[in-house]
């Protein structure tokens, strides 16, 4: 699978906040979240970073 799992980094420590993430959506202040299970989040925070490889969205709040 090519999912990845959205962590959100707070204290130093990433934190996991979604698993098999298969949708990003920026939206406005906030990024939206969708798993490959149909699990919806949205939280206030910016995409601080992608790694690909590791296959982690790290996600800091606003």
């Amino acid at each position: 699978m090519c999912e990845s799992n959205a962590y959100i980094l707070e204290n130093g420590k990433e934190e996991l906040f979604l698993e098999s993430v298969d949708l990003i959506r920026p939206e406005g202040d906030s990024v939206y979240l969708c798993s490959a299970f149909g699990e919806q989040k949205t939280v206030s925070a910016r995409i601080l970073e992608i790694r690909l490889m590791d296959h982690k969205i790290i996600l800091e709040k606003n």
